[in-house]
């Protein structure tokens, strides 16, 4: 980037800084989900959150709960003002907790998205899906946080819900965890297969490389769009532009050396360079639920013919209502 572009954009965020620090908002917690422990989390988000605060001009103080849901109440009680969320997480943060999208996470690697995974030990013999949907009760099953995207949401949907199946009534036993306790449980033995994603398994590997070697994945899902940032609708606009000036710059603006740093930082949390989103990230994330609600609704026993005819139709319309609005918006 020449001078004059370097200057011009040195006097914006500036400019921002400025407006940013004498709003009303005087520091920012920004939420961050339990995906691993916050032992783990805390390293590699401190110098991220160190540069969001020295380009926003307030204090930017990590925000962590024991699991998804906490991100989300924290934000629907104005202890968080901004939070990196799943795609389900961040539709229960839209719905309840005043939250809008406004940026979008981008593989290192390039990847459009990432993978849920069904994994179990390396030794076992469990070869296939339906080596695991035995369903004869022989079986541990480790299942994510139940606001978890790759965790929950996805496995529900593409392994158990389509087959009308209920973990509960097809394994010993069913708990939920993070997904390093889930990847952890796997390589000790603790379980015979959990929930995960390609993302986390990543991780796995520079975090606990004796633990990924004892993990083989057994079934891998459909794409899943990358993970949202989300701020609540209520911050003024001064630090609203301030943040998305950040989010959108970082990493691509300032000399080669600001800009390799920037990027190694990002790379530390599995991400390249940020683009723009909007809550239309969250439309496919919706049919998936409402398909899986779908898929449960027909299996349910409970229901009589005209209660799961009523039920059905009820939730393939509000699906055909998403599907209506996600075609006339272009793809993400």
């Amino acid at each position: 980037m020449n001078l004059l572009a370097r200057s011009l954009v040195a006097a914006t965020l500036g400019a921002s800084m400025a407006t940013a620090a004498s709003a009303q908002t005087t520091e920012i917690n920004f939420g961050i989900i339990s995906t691993e422990s916050q032992v783990n989390l805390a390293p590699i988000w401190e110098p991220f959150l160190e540069a969001m605060a020295e380009a926003v001009g307030l204090p930017i103080n990590p925000f962590f709960a024991s699991d998804y849901a906490g991100i989300v109440e924290g934000m629907r009680f104005g202890q968080v003002q901004i939070a990196w969320y799943g795609n389900a997480s961040a539709i229960q943060a839209v719905d309840r907790a005043n939250g809008e999208v406004f940026a979008q996470s981008v593989s290192v690697e390039g990847n459009p998205g990432y993978w849920s995974v069904l994994i179990v030990p390396i030794d076992s013999p469990l070869q296939t899906l339906d080596d695991a949907l035995v369903c004869d009760g022989s079986l541990d099953f480790g299942l994510g946080d139940p606001n978890s995207t790759s965790g929950y949401l996805v496995p529900m949907t593409f392994v158990f819900a389509q087959r009308g199946i209920r973990p509960a009534d097809c394994f010993s036993t069913v708990t939920n965890s993070n997904h390093e306790s889930n990847a952890l449980a796997v390589a000790n033995g603790q379980v015979d297969i959990a929930t995960n994603n390609t993302e986390n398994m990543d991780r796995l590997l520079v975090t606990n490389p004796q633990a990924h070697a004892k993990i083989r994945v057994l079934w891998q899902s459909p794409l899943i769009p990358s993970d949202p940032i989300v701020w609540n609708k209520d911050l003024e606009d001064e630090v609203k532009n301030a943040l998305l000036r950040f989010f959108m710059s970082y990493g691509r603006v300032g000399t080669p050396e600001e800009i390799a740093a920037a990027r190694e930082i990002l790379a530390a949390l599995g991400w390249a360079p940020f683009r723009p989103s909007s809550d239309a990230q969250l439309y496919p994330i919706r049919i998936m639920d409402f398909t899986r609600a779908v898929f449960t609704a027909e299996a349910d026993a409970t229901l009589s013919d005209a209660a799961r005819a009523s039920t059905i139709a009820e939730l393939e319309g509000q699906r055909d209502a998403i599907q209506a609005l996600l075609d006339t918006i272009p793809p993400l």
